[in-house]
């Protein structure tokens, strides 16, 4: 079982180095933070792609020993903060047509457009706040008698007190 992370996944920048902020620049995120038209690019105020990120490798690789114990043979899951972002912005190759000048990603983007498991909507909820109506994920856990969601949307930047909850 190998569970591989990268920054860039496959492509021309595959060999480069990188990290959540950089790749947060190149994938427009640092734009999609601009507070409003002509805004000053930002970062999100985590390293939202490293987390997110390593709870898709953490869950690909239970996925993938899972398969391994029941059907034996060895295992590679393959993941990347460019192609996290990619999914958090919406961009992903299922979402259209794979590009006939599309690197070694154009099979595995033909395989998801045909495969509605690669499809995050059952996973996305959206909800009303002091930012507008935001789409995130759902919880992460679901059992019987677990909270079907969030107890209270986030607010702007900086707008809660650095203090314990305690409800």
């Amino acid at each position: 079982m190998i569970g591989r992370l990268s920054a860039w996944g496959h492509g021309p920048w595959a060999g480069q180095r990188g990290f959540d902020s950089l790749v947060q620049v190149a994938t427009g995120i640092a734009s999609a933070e601009a507070a409003g038209p002509g805004g000053t690019p930002g970062a999100l105020p985590a390293q939202a792609l490293d987390h997110a990120t390593g709870y898709l490798l953490a869950a690909a690789v239970l996925r993938a020993l899972t398969e391994q114990h029941d059907e034996g043979g060895s295992r590679l899951v393959t993941l990347s903060l460019a192609r996290t972002a990619a999914w958090l912005l919406d961009e992903l190759p299922a979402r259209r047509e794979p590009d006939a000048d599309a690197d070694a990603d154009a099979e595995t983007a033909a395989k998801a457009a045909a495969d509605p498991s690669y499809d995050p909507e059952k996973w996305l909820t959206e909800t009303d706040g002091p930012l507008g109506r935001l789409r995130h994920a759902v919880p992460p856990v679901a059992f019987e008698g677990s909270p079907a969601d969030w107890s209270r949307p986030p607010g702007p930047l900086g707008a809660d007190a650095a203090v314990w909850l305690t409800a």
